[in-house]
């Protein structure tokens, strides 16, 4: 949690219950992080991965309109996952993923690139 930006796209981080897990926030209305969520409903070896900054993303196909719409994007091929869910006030999600990017490679080991 520590290495996790200040910033997320062009909002800062606020304070957010956990419940006990790994959890952050940015903004309002917020963009959620949860650390060490389930593989995410809907990905299989046919689904597309966006990579950004050399960090894998699973978008659920019903999601990629390519118009404002909430996004919940989940880390592909890393240790453990990290899902982010991102209102549609931050449509594209490519600014939030290059924000993200860093603390994730540096904190969550990648065990299966995402192609």
């Amino acid at each position: 949690m520590a290495a996790l930006p200040d910033r997320v796209a062009d909002q800062d981080r606020r304070k957010v219950d956990a419940g006990g897990g790994y959890a952050a926030a940015w903004g309002d209305p917020a963009i959620e992080l949860r650390c060490g969520v389930p593989h995410p409903r809907g990905l299989d070896r046919f689904s597309t991965c966006q990579v950004t900054n050399g960090v894998g993303w699973f978008i659920p196909e019903s999601q990629i309109q390519g118009r404002p719409v909430p996004i919940t994007m989940t880390t592909v091929g890393r240790a453990e996952n990290v899902e982010v869910r991102l209102p549609r006030d931050y449509f594209p999600p490519a600014a939030a993923m290059a924000d993200l990017a860093p603390a994730i490679k540096a904190t969550i080991r990648d065990v299966r690139p995402c192609v």
